[in-house]
């Protein structure tokens, strides 16, 4: 694998990991802008892919704030994503306030593509939703497209209709997380559902110390659960905050993260990768994080 972090010419955080039709990983990210303004700057969207962990492809921006017709008039706030495919097209996921107070008014946007990555357009956003972050788009081996999304304490989890787009029928609470912050990601291993997300640990603002989110996981025979709290996947990294993905290529699975090595600075992040293992069990071994 590519050293740790393997994007290193721009800052760069939440990776949303997945393998398409093309067989390539790709990894959907947000952006820190540089001088930080903590997390109010990000406004842009970049894809990278590679086929062997070791050379990534960075395929440029494919969406920024001021694309986003119903979005709020000031920009930024474009932050964590998630894609998805579905009957050969991609759908790419992103929170964006659609008002200058931008703390309740978050919508979770749709813009869609042909390309993995490269010409999404906004198609508009998915009503019925609470204002929370973080989306999560997981398609099933039936077909069926679940969505989710979260943040202060709180995750919520519903089906989608079959045009990506619509939610078919209400939204509703995970149940079962123990210290739920954000970031839910769903991944599924020997026919059981993972959800996975950071937890709320914080050992102080902006101190040096790696000692503040943690990645916790919970399972269920169920994609919308209820759901087993199962422990701590991943160790806090050097940045304050901390939001992963985790993905199976060529018979390895990965986790996806990001921490602060290169800048020092909590909101000037890069993506990381590492080895993750399955027990026999089925619970996570932690994750050894590569300095």
């Amino acid at each position: 694998m590519a050293p740790n972090p393997f994007v290193t010419h721009m800052y760069t955080a939440d990776p949303s990991a997945h393998v398409w039709e093309d067989g390539r990983l790709y990894v959907y990210a947000s952006h820190d802008i540089d001088p930080p303004r903590g997390c109010d700057l990000m406004d842009r969207y970049h894809v990278f892919s590679t086929d062997d962990m070791v050379k990534w492809v960075d395929h440029g921006e494919i969406l920024n704030s001021s694309q986003v017709e119903w979005g709020r008039p000031e920009g930024g706030f474009m932050w964590a994503p998630d894609c998805a495919y579905k009957d050969g097209k991609y759908y790419f996921y992103f929170p964006h306030p659609s008002d200058t107070k931008w703390n309740s008014s978050w919508k979770i946007g749709v813009a869609v593509s042909d390309e993995p990555a490269a010409n999404f357009k906004v198609i508009g956003y998915i009503k019925g939703m609470e204002p929370l972050i973080d989306p999560c788009v997981f398609v099933d081996d039936d077909g069926k497209a679940y969505i989710y999304n979260g943040g202060g304490g709180r995750c919520m989890g519903g089906r989608l209709k079959d045009n990506m787009i619509e939610l078919d029928g209400p939204m509703q609470v995970m149940t079962g997380l123990e210290d739920f912050h954000e970031a839910t990601w769903i991944h599924k291993y020997n026919g059981r559902y993972y959800l996975s997300y950071s937890d709320n640990h914080d050992d102080g603002w902006n101190d040096g110390v790696a000692g503040d989110n943690r990645m916790r996981y919970a399972v269920s025979d169920s994609p919308l659960g209820p759901w087993t709290y199962m422990g701590i996947y991943m160790e806090p990294t050097d940045s304050y905050t901390n939001h992963g993905s985790i993905v199976n290529f060529k018979g390895q699975w990965f986790a996806f993260y990001h921490n602060s090595k290169l800048s020092g600075h909590d909101w000037l992040r890069s993506i990381c990768v590492d080895k993750l293992y399955h027990n026999p069990d089925g619970t996570i071994k932690v994750v050894e994080q590569r300095k």
